[in-house]
C-alpha cells in the first residue's frame, strides 16, 4: 500500500538522541520544522482518494490592505456573546465568523507565502512551518498584537490579560495528510489551564482542504490521559479516532469561510483532515496564555524546541521573557 504513513516513517525524522528509547521524557533534539515533519508522520492516513485533486475557484483579487487600516481593524472589539464564551468553556472550542476581512486576511496570504518561499517541505509529508512570524513580517506582527484577538482570547479564558507563547503560520500543501488527534496542554510547557489557541485559515477552507476538527467536550481528552503515546508509529492518533467513532463523540469538522475562525482550549482534543485540493492551505496560528503562567517542572520532546519561544525561564518560573509580551491587558498596557 502506498499511504502517506507508510512514505513518512517517523523514525526517519528522529535524531539520534531521541531514536533511541521508547520514552518521550526527554528534550527535543532537532528543529521546530524537523519536529513537525515528525509529528505529521504520527497521524493515521487511508490510501488517499482516486482523481485528481479538487480544483477551488480564485481567490478574490484584492488590492494590498494599507497598514494603517488593518491597525484600526484590528484594534477594534469584536462582539463577543456570553452565549459564545459558555459554549467556549463547554465544548472547548468557538468558531467566530467575520472576525477579519477578506482583505486583511489576503494580504497576510501574501506575505505569508513570500515567507514560506524559502521553506521546505519534506516528500511524504507536504507541510511547511514558520515560527516567530511577528518578529519578521509587519502585517503578522500587527496580527499578533491585535487588539481584538487578544481581547477575544482574554474574555475566552476569563483572565485579565494574556501573553503570547508562540505564533506560526502551517501550510499544508496539496497532499498533505492528516494531523494527529492530540490536545495542546499535551505538548505546551505551560503550567496553566488558561492557554488558548487561535486558528485562523487564509482562504476559504472547505472539508477536502483539512480544516481544523474538534471533538465535543472540553473534558474529553481524559478518555485518553492514561493512553500511551508512541513516538515510532502512528497508534495514538489511531486509537482515539477508533474510540471517538465508537463511542459516537461528536466531532465539528465544518468548513471555514473567509473571515472566520476559531479558538481552542489547551484540553480540546483536536485534528485536521488532509488537503486533498489543488491549493495549500494556510493558517495563521497564535497562542495565547494568562500572565503569570510558569514553565512545567519537566518540558517532554513533543513540546519540541520550546526553548526558541521561552528564553531564559528555567521550570516552574513565570514565562514573561522578552518573547513573550503581553499582547492584551484589560488595563490597556501591552
Amino acid at each position: 500500500m502506498s499511504t502517506q504513513r507508510h512514505q513518512a516513517a517517523p523514525a526517519r525524522f528522529l535524531e539520534d538522541a531521541n531514536a533511541h528509547s521508547s520514552t518521550i521524557d526527554e528534550k527535543w533534539a532537532a528543529s521546530n520544522e524537523q519536529w513537525w515533519d515528525w509529528y505529521l508522520s504520527l497521524a493515521h492516513n487511508e490510501a488517499p482518494p482516486p482523481g485528481e485533486r479538487l480544483a477551488l475557484p480564485p481567490l478574490p483579487a484584492l488590492p494590498p490592505i494599507p497598514m494603517a487600516a488593518l491597525e484600526r481593524e484590528l484594534d477594534e472589539d469584536y462582539p463577543l456573546p456570553q452565549a459564545g464564551i459558555e459554549q467556549f468553556r463547554t465544548r472547548g472550542y468557538i468558531k467566530l465568523k467575520q472576525v477579519c476581512s477578506a482583505q486583511a486576511l489576503l494580504s497576510l496570504r501574501r506575505e505569508l507565502e513570500a515567507l514560506l518561499a524559502s521553506a521546505s517541505a519534506t516528500p511524504g509529508v507536504q507541510f511547511q512551518s514558520v515560527e516567530m512570524l511577528w518578529t519578521m513580517a509587519p502585517l503578522s506582527r500587527a496580527f499578533v498584537f491585535s487588539r481584538r484577538l487578544g481581547r477575544i482570547a482574554a474574555q475566552l479564558m476569563g483572565v485579565e490579560a494574556v501573553r503570547l507563547y508562540h505564533d506560526n503560520v502551517l501550510a499544508k500543501l496539496p497532499g498533505g495528510g492528516r494531523t494527529p488527534w492530540h490536545y495542546d496542554a499535551h505538548h505546551y510547557p505551560i503550567a496553566s489551564e488558561k492557554v488558548v489557541t487561535l486558528w485562523m485559515p487564509l482562504q476559504p477552507t472547505p472539508r477536502a482542504m483539512g480544516p481544523l476538527a474538534f471533538a465535543e467536550g472540553v473534558e474529553t481528552w481524559r478518555r485518553f490521559a492514561a493512553l500511551e503515546f508512541s513516538k515510532f508509529d502512528d497508534s495514538y492518533d489511531r486509537q482515539i479516532g477508533e474510540t471517538l467513532r465508537r463511542d459516537a463523540v461528536a466531532v465539528e469538522d465544518g468548513p471555514f469561510a473567509l473571515g472566520e475562525l476559531s479558538f481552542h482550549h489547551t484540553r480540546c482534543l483536536h485534528t485536521a483532515g488532509a488537503n486533498h485540493t489543488q491549493r495549500s492551505r494556510l493558517a495563521f496560528s497564535t497562542t495565547y496564555f494568562e500572565d503569570g503562567a510558569r514553565l512545567v517542572d519537566s518540558p517532554t520532546m513533543i513540546s519540541g524546541d520550546y526553548e526558541k519561544f521561552v528564553q531564559d525561564t528555567g521550570p516552574g518560573q513565570a514565562i514573561a521573557s522578552p518573547l513573550n509580551p503581553v499582547l492584551y491587558s484589560a488595563a490597556g498596557s501591552r
